[in-house]
Order: structure tokens, then sequence, then C-alpha cells
């Protein structure tokens, strides 16, 4: 090989797992299992990804599903290409500010919070661009869940309790208004007590979560799932399952139209990177906050490190690179279309070495500089040709919306929540506007070659777990189980920063020293949850997933 791949640089070999010839690695060993399946049966890495993600779809409804929305980086090997896939959906036509009168911020349930999805849109795209194996083959193991029945992990039923707690709650809150008043509007904040009523009916078992270890099935799912598969999805944007959302969006008063769904494709973009110590770390262009975590690397390479991982001092200077990171992406991004400020400025390494000259000792509050100078699952895929998917898919909180559309199985997400209602902000709401989103797929690359597929799922913990990881995989040597396994900070507003429990003793108190208000957590659960897969130097691959999660690798 010509590049200095990571897999030569590890200082332990602890706990990582090896592949000859292919490998899947994502939140759910069903659909990992699924995804290794494809490429047994011939498949290449994309009609892994395709199935796996479908497979996810089905067996980790919490966090995804047919409703949400998609990006995708993919490594052609025969082309040396990394091509990117925004599958984020817009604002329907009538998302405008004006809607939402009298609201301070954007809903977080309901059609109000609806956005067009792209999860179809991904899966046809990707197979159609790239796939070896019909899009029914890709999605035939997600249909057999779905009809037949998968087991629920312990993950996925403690976030299926938080869920139904939460609907509950909704559904108490409903029951003391007065019965003359009927929450059928976009303003409502509490979803309509019958529209809400779908989402029992479709994902309780006798009107509770489901535990672990239960078996759950949806035959709608299987079926909708069927004629995404037949129709190239299709029938979701332009069909019967297109109409019957906007059948259901009428009745209760929401945006979401046929027309909508009509205009809606994904969009093949150029992938932005950085250049962190001779690796290029690769994101999706905003809409997506991908950039943040260039942003932050750009900072923290103008800093020293100590050579150890788990010091005050290296831990501190990264919350503050990551909180000055955040500053600017909350601020900037949205849609590409309507930014105020150039991808470019926001990466120039001038413009980092400005912002890295504001961390100090102490913690400091995070405000946006001026770069003028010029909510999920993540999987990713490997085959024996050496292609690589890096693939991430949300429906944003937990279930999304808690919209479910009646006899598809089908929920849809809240993406439209992380829209400004301010007039003045980059990110206002508006008719076919791409929202800020969080979910980010990520992928490293040195002198033209691929390194390797990664990402770390969690809503604004993404772009945290991925600089983490990043650094734990080139600054500390760790290989890639070690760099997930690693104890995580989440930097979460202000000065407030929460710390794993298993950091090393002292760390926690040497950060509140440095002005940082600090919460140990041991529910590890919203740390992030990611996986890797990066080419070995010796052949095939070395793989980690997350111990926060029913992570699982399925290799050959």
């Amino acid at each position: 090989m010509n590049f200095n791949v990571l897999s030569n640089r590890y200082k332990s070999e602890r706990n990582v797992m090896y592949a000859k010839s292919g490998a899947v690695a994502t939140s759910n060993p069903q659909a990992a299992q699924a995804g290794l399946d494809i490429l047994r049966k011939g498949g290449n890495a994309v009609d892994a990804a395709v199935a796996t993600a479908a497979a996810l779809a089905v067996t980790e409804p919490t966090s995804n599903g047919i409703g949400g929305d998609a990006y995708s980086l993919v490594w052609i090997e025969s082309e040396k290409k990394l091509y990117g896939l925004n599958s984020s959906g817009f604002a329907p036509e009538l998302m405008t500010k004006e809607a939402y009168k009298g609201l301070k911020k954007m809903p977080r349930h309901g059609f109000g919070a609806v956005t067009v999805p792209g999860i179809p849109a991904a899966w046809a795209e990707l197979n159609r661009k790239f796939g070896k194996l019909s899009l029914y083959e890709c999605l035939k193991p997600a249909i057999d869940y779905a009809r037949e029945g998968y087991i629920v992990y312990p993950n996925v039923a403690k976030l299926w309790e938080e869920s139904f707690e939460d609907y509950s709650n909704d559904l108490k809150e409903l029951e003391k208004l007065p019965k003359d008043r009927v929450k059928k509007d976009v303003q409502a904040e509490l979803v309509d007590k019958e529209l809400l009523k779908e989402w029992f009916d479709t994902f309780t078992i006798d009107g509770k979560a489901p535990q672990a270890g239960d078996v759950f099935k949806c035959e709608a799912q299987a079926k909708t799932l069927e004629e995404i598969a037949n129709t190239g999805a299709e029938s979701f944007y332009r069909g019967r399952i297109a109409e019957l959302i906007d059948e259901h969006s009428r009745k209760f008063g929401g945006m979401i139209r046929k027309s909508d769904l009509e205009k809606y494709h994904p969009q093949w973009v150029e992938p932005i990177s950085t250049n962190y110590k001779g690796y290029d770390i690769c994101e999706i262009p905003p809409n997506g906050h991908g950039i943040t975590v260039l942003i932050a690397l750009n900072i923290l390479k103008e800093l020293e490190l100590d050579e150890e991982k788990e010091t005050v001092d290296n831990i501190h200077k990264m919350i503050e690179c990551m909180k000055l990171a955040f500053a600017d992406s909350k601020k900037y991004v949205t849609d590409p279309k309507k930014m105020t400020v150039s991808v470019g400025a926001m990466l120039n390494q001038e413009y980092a070495k400005k912002r890295s000259e504001l961390i100090e000792e102490k913690a400091v509050f995070p405000e946006a500089g001026e770069p003028f100078c010029g909510g999920t699952v993540y999987m990713c895929t490997a085959d024996k040709d050496g292609n690589m998917v890096s693939h991430i898919q949300s429906n944003y909180m937990n279930f999304g919306s808690g919209v479910v559309i009646p006899g598809i199985g089908i929920a849809l997400h809240n993406r439209g929540n992380n829209f400004s209602l301010d007039e003045n902000h980059d990110n206002i709401v508006e008719p076919f506007k791409k929202p800020y989103h969080t979910i980010i797929p990520g992928f490293i690359k040195q002198n033209g070659e691929a390194v390797g597929a990664f990402g770390v799922m969690g809503a604004f913990m993404q772009p945290q777990g991925q600089f983490q990881a990043v650094t734990n995989l080139i600054d500390f040597a760790m290989n890639p189980q070690e760099a997930l396994d690693a104890p995580r900070w989440q930097w979460i507003d202000g000065m407030k920063i929460e710390v794993e429990n298993d950091m090393k003793t002292g760390i926690a108190e040497g950060l509140k020293e440095k002005g940082h208000d600090v919460k140990v957590v041991s529910d590890k659960i919203n740390m992030g949850r990611g996986q890797i897969i990066l080419k070995n130097e010796k052949g095939g691959y070395v793989c980690g997933t997350e111990k926060r999660c029913d992570g699982h690798v399925a290799v050959y």
C-alpha cells in the first residue's frame, strides 16, 4: 500500500475484530446479519448498506424508520472516488413562518414538525446507481423481519418505553383540555388524540411497549416495504403511499401534500473535508452539521495535546474546540442555498487559527465568529472489492413526530423541529428549504485512498462523538474498538458538559476547576453510538462496534 493506513499505528490489538472479505457494522445484530447475507449472495457494499438500512428501519424503529431522512458516503474502489448522497427532505410548500404564529419554537410532535422524508429515495437511488442486486432482494430481509417478527433488543426496548411514556403523557395532557377544544392545527405542541392513537395501534403489543426479548411484527410495514421495493420508491413519492400521506395530513391540518412528495429527489453532492495530521476527514456538506467536526479539528490542529489521552488539559482543549465549532455551525448551517457564509470560509485554516486563540486555561461561553475570510442509526459496510459505505438515517427524536400513517406502518420524522422561528436566523423555516440537520456519516482518506468509514449517532452528540473517535484513532493510536470504547464527554450548552463515569479519576474535578459545569453520567445511551470499519494494511478490514448500544459487527 502507498499510504499510511491507520491499522499499522495501533498501540494495541485489544478486542479488535478483523474481516477477510467483507463486514457490516451497526447497532442491531439482526440488521448486521441482513447486510452480511446480502454480501454472501454476491451483493456489494452498497447492496449490503441498503439491506442493513432497511432492516434497521424495521428492527430499530425507536431511532429511524421509513419516514425519516438519510445521508451516505460511498467509496467506489475501482474509481478511487468518494460520492456523497444527501437524502434529507425539505419543508412542504405550506410550511411558512406565518403558520407557526404564536409559537416561540418549532413543535416537536404532530404534522407541524414533518418535512418530506428522504429514506425511501436514498435506498432506491443507492441501488440504482451502484447496486448489483435488485432493490427487492436488498429489502427482502427487512420485509421478512416485519412480517415474521424480530427480537426487540435491550437498548431498543429502553427507548421504546421512553417513547411510550412520552406519548402517554401527551394523551394525559390532552385529556385535560376542554372537550370542545380540538388540537388539529400545525401550531399544536401536543398531538391530536386521534392522530396519536395510530402510533399506539401500530407500535405497541396489547397497549404496551414491547420489552427486551419480545417478538414484534408489523404486517403493514412489510407490505409497504414490498411496495417501495417493487416501485423503486415511486409509490412513496408519486403513487399510492404519497396519496395516503396527503390524505392523513389534510385530515389533521398538516402541511405536507402529495405535490411536495412529487417534487422530491435525493441529491448527489461533493463531500467536504479537512486534512487532520495527514488524514482527510470527509463529511457531507450542509445542510448537515458534519462541518462541525471539521471546524473543531481545524482548531485543534493549532493546539498541542499531551501524549496521554485522558488528561484534564487535553479534554478541556477538545471541549473548547467543539464549543467554538458548534457556535458557528448552529448560526450558519442550513440549506446551502440559504447560507450567508460559505463552506470554504468556515473551513479556512486562518480562521481556525484565530478561533484557537480564544481558547484559554478557563472555559469560556461559546459565541459564533465571522468566518468571511476567504437525531438515529449509523452503519457501515465493506466488500471484497474494497468498496465501502458510511450511511446514517434517522427519525430524529425516537419515533419522530408521533404521526403514523394508518395501514402502512410508517412513522413520520420530526426533522422540521430543527428549523428556527427567528426571522434573522439563517435557518428560519420557509417552504422548500432544508433544515439544519444532525445526522452525519464520516469517512477517512489518505493520499487518494480509502482508509475507512466511521460514524457516531446521537443528534448533537454526533459531531462530538466523531471528533473524539477521530482523535482517538489518529492522535492516540487506538484501534477501532478502543476508539469507540474510550470514555466520552459531551458539551450540552453554555458551560455545561457531561462526562462518563468511567473517565479516569480526577478528570471531572479538574474540568470543574477550569470553569466547566460538570455532570458525571452513568447512563451512557445518550453519549453516542458508533461504528468503524477501516482498511487493514494486511488485507481485509479491521472493525469496531459500539458498547453503548446493541452493536454488532458481522464479518466473513
